[in-house]
């Protein structure tokens, strides 16, 4: 889980930009973009989720910063939110992740792999859910750890598993491996995108183990062909 304010934000892009150094968009530091994954192009999910029957009492706020603009939408076996993406580098502690590349950090996530450990951010492309509130409750809704999400940006799906739970206040968070494999600056600290990112969760859905992507891939498509037949 991160808070990210959009002043420190700010700060750490002027600071960048006063020594010289580019963004780690910019300098290329993120991984190559993975090829696409499943059966179900993006534009066959994104049709489906052109409008918001809104199941949430009320809307999130994408940073501490920002107003409450995004509401949790319901749709036949599945829920979805557009949003930003905070980079969340929380659980296994590893090189790109860890207390000297985010100042967020923490070792430890809401939900665990099959051995107890917690997840691994910079490998497993996981999203964040925001804990539950008077605004939303995702247990309610048929979410829980483990389950599956098509996230979807510039044309391209990559399935997540709910990994890791975040404030009650704010949305739209997923892990380092995720945002990597959208080609999505995945810098803790200063990367992420603003906009222009779509989850996707299937109700009643869980990946077993939690950290196999194979089957997180494998289970996603499978629902992703539902979702489109019953919307």
């Amino acid at each position: 889980m991160r808070i990210r304010t959009l002043t420190l934000a700010a700060a750490s892009g002027a600071a960048l930009l006063s020594a010289g150094v580019l963004p780690a968009n910019a300098s290329g530091t993120s991984g190559p973009a993975s090829t696409q994954e499943g059966s179900v192009s993006a534009a066959d999910l994104l049709a489906k989720v052109t409008s918001c029957s809104q199941i949430s009492n009320g809307k999130y706020k994408t940073d501490d910063e920002t107003s409450a603009t995004i509401p949790v939408c319901g749709k036949n076996g599945a829920v979805f939110w557009k949003a930003d993406m905070d980079i969340d580098c929380d659980g296994q502690r590893t090189s790109k992740c860890n207390e000297d590349t985010d100042p967020w950090y923490q070792d430890d996530t809401a939900f665990h792999q099959s051995n107890g450990k917690p997840l691994k951010a910079d490998s497993l492309p996981y999203v964040v859910v925001p804990s539950s509130s008077s605004i939303w409750k995702y247990s309610s809704a048929g979410i829980k750890g483990g389950g599956v999400v098509a996230v979807i940006y510039n044309n391209k799906v990559e399935y997540a598993v709910v990994g890791d739970t975040g404030p009650t206040k704010i949305i739209g968070e997923a892990s380092y491996a995720t945002a990597q494999a959208l080609r999505i600056d995945s810098n803790p600290e200063t990367g992420g995108t603003d906009s222009g990112v779509t989850y996707i969760l299937f109700k009643n859905s869980q990946v077993s183990p939690i950290e196999s992507h194979s089957a997180a891939v494998t289970l996603g498509d499978k629902l992703a062909k539902q979702f489109l037949q019953n919307n």
